[in-house]
């Protein structure tokens, strides 16, 4: 596989959030980078963008969002006035809740002004908030356009019934706030201690203190995916992290991350990823000299 058409921006100028608008080149070659983007798209009769490998023709007031590491292009559209969010994903890790959002909302997408008018009515009004805070460059404008971008996300969670396709999530299930503090307690415990001997369903639902189908329901309902799927998604961040690092060997960056065996690592990072672990590393490397070059910079 040639990796050169890839390139891989840094997000190091601000910690959590960045905001920009005003592009002049219609299109972008195809790129990923370990934060996410939410893409408001502007007038023009064509707006055509890419991700995993599909495209999406969109038009004007739609959402575009694109997850952390998720390979991305601009096809062909004009992006002058078009609204570009960037959010860090150790931010969004920092809160279970933001957390459980980002895995949930994983396959979404698109947010169709036509499909959706109430939802992205609100979420536009989200947008222009943060455009006008953030350019007007106050001292506290990252704080401030961090707390939106919480509410971006609250309102988004609010209409999940609304893509129940794309989200694989059905039912829904009460539960307390001691309940819920327990939950982000294992998840939390399950985040710093991936090499731990039993991470099993059983253990974690005795470490909440409730049953393995109480907690099996809950999970579900507050991530939108099982134990199983959550648990290899950590894993898989964690293992991206640590390919990026040429000294580790594979069978060290899998067992770093949690996974019994090679075999197991490469099944579920090609199922996840749609390349195996060591084709990752290439794009990771190759791309190493254009991230320092444009360090910083957005497409």
């Amino acid at each position: 596989m040639d990796f050169s058409q890839y390139e891989h921006y840094g997000f190091d100028r601000v910690s959590a959030f960045n905001l920009s608008t005003g592009y002049q080149e219609r299109s972008y070659q195809t790129h990923w980078h370990s934060y996410g983007e939410i893409l408001l798209v502007g007038p023009g009769t064509t707006n055509i963008f890419m991700v995993n490998q599909k495209n999406y023709e969109l038009s004007e007031g739609d959402f575009l969002l694109i997850w952390p590491m998720e390979m991305h292009a601009i096809i062909d559209a004009d992006r002058k006035e078009s609204l570009v969010i960037q959010f860090s994903n150790a931010f969004m890790n920092s809160l279970f809740d933001l957390q459980r959002i980002m895995h949930a909302y994983r396959n979404l997408h698109v947010l169709s002004v036509r499909s959706h008018p109430r939802l992205v009515s609100r979420l536009r009004a989200i947008a222009d908030q943060m455009k006008e805070i953030f350019l007007a460059a106050g001292p506290d404008r990252e704080l401030r356009c961090c707390m939106l971008l919480m509410e971006f996300m609250l309102i988004l969670d609010e209409h999940r019934e609304e893509f129940i396709p794309e989200t694989h999530s059905g039912d829904t299930y009460s539960y307390t706030d001691t309940v819920m503090r327990r939950m982000i307690m294992v998840t939390d415990y399950i985040i710093n201690n991936l090499t731990a001997d039993d991470l099993s369903q059983n253990a974690m639902a005795d470490m909440a203190g409730i049953s393995k189908d109480y907690f099996s329901r809950i999970f579900r309902s507050i991530t939108g995916m099982n134990y199983s799927k959550w648990l290899n998604m950590i894993r898989l961040d964690k293992a991206t992290e640590l390919l990026a690092d040429r000294e580790r060997t594979m069978t060290e960056i899998a067992m770093l991350s949690g996974f019994q065996s090679i075999s197991s690592f490469n099944r579920v990072f090609r199922a996840e990823k749609g390349m195996a672990p060591g084709e990752y590393r290439m794009l990771l490397m190759s791309s190493g000299d254009s991230s320092r070059k444009a360090e910083g910079d957005a497409p």
